[in-house]
């Protein structure tokens, strides 16, 4: 296609199939190759006057430059976008892009930031009708709350977003929830109320075929268990988890399950089984 536009001046066409080359590109992992096709969709867009074509490649390289690590890159795109996206009344995407800066500064440890974007974002969700940025939009806010220690909070907002993951069929965004309710669960000490969210969660996870989400649960299994002081039980899903965490490879999931795994044989008075598994881990 983008031959042909350009063989008969179609600029606005060109941009739009530059982005979505874009955005094809970056699916497929190839991050640098998304950030070429994008910057040549921005100049064009921009001579057409298409703002919200343009406000859409800007919140897309934002995100890509999110992948990447480079967190400030992603909040100037970002940043780009936002005034565009509402100068449109764009707002399905001004409340995307919002969400992607909270999660910027998420990542950047600027908590009390991600949770104004976060708040600004969720009533344009509801809004517009998009319960799935909704309920993520509810998650994330949980899992800054958990970061932050307020562990109760986290669960009522992570409690207000599994229902609607459920009600949309939404079964990766619901396992993903489950997987946390029982992480901050596990840090109250409801153990066994833990062990029942990562149940609930595995079988979602193999359904959706994510294998890494599959062995975090199993790996959280483990550590319930450890604690618990079932340690065949903990070796168990310990040894489920670790060949799932290298067949993605997920090299910082497999040493934390080594690690694990080590403990818990020190724990048995089994040292240098103990000693077999950290020292697996410790290159990782």
């Amino acid at each position: 296609a983008l031959p042909l536009y350009r063989a008969v001046g179609d600029q606005a066409g060109e941009a739009m199939t530059l982005n979505y080359i874009g955005s094809v590109s970056s699916a497929l992992g190839e991050n640098q190759k998304a950030l070429d096709y994008y910057g040549q969709a921005i100049p064009l867009y921009r001579t057409v006057g298409d703002r919200s074509g343009e406000a859409v490649t800007l919140n897309n390289i934002g995100a890509v430059y999110s992948a990447l690590g480079e967190r400030q890159k992603a909040l100037d795109y970002l940043g780009q976008a936002l005034p565009i996206r509402r100068a449109v009344g764009d707002r399905a995407g001004e409340a995307m892009t919002l969400n992607y800066i909270g999660s910027v500064s998420s990542a950047l440890g600027e908590n009390q930031k991600a949770l104004d974007y976060y708040g600004q974002a969720l009533p344009l969700y509801r809004v517009v009708g998009d319960r799935s940025g909704e309920a993520t939009t509810l998650y994330e806010i949980g899992a800054v709350y958990s970061a932050l220690g307020e562990k109760r909070k986290a669960l009522d907002y992570f409690g207000q977003a599994l229902p609607i993951h459920h009600a949309i069929g939404n079964q990766a965004g619901e396992a993903t929830t489950l997987n946390y309710i029982g992480t901050v669960s596990s840090a109250l000490g409801e153990k066994q109320k833990a062990l029942d969210y990562y149940g609930q969660a595995l079988p979602l996870y193999r359904a959706v075929g994510d294998r890494s989400g599959e062995a975090t649960a199993l790996n959280n299994r483990g550590l319930v268990y450890s604690d618990l002081g079932e340690k065949q039980k903990a070796l168990d899903y310990y040894g489920q988890a670790l060949p799932l965490y290298r067949v993605v490879g997920d090299r910082s999931g497999e040493a934390t399950t080594l690690t694990g795994i080590g403990t818990v044989y020190s724990a048995l008075g089994q040292q240098q089984k103990a000693l077999d598994y950290y020292g697996q881990a410790l290159p990782l």
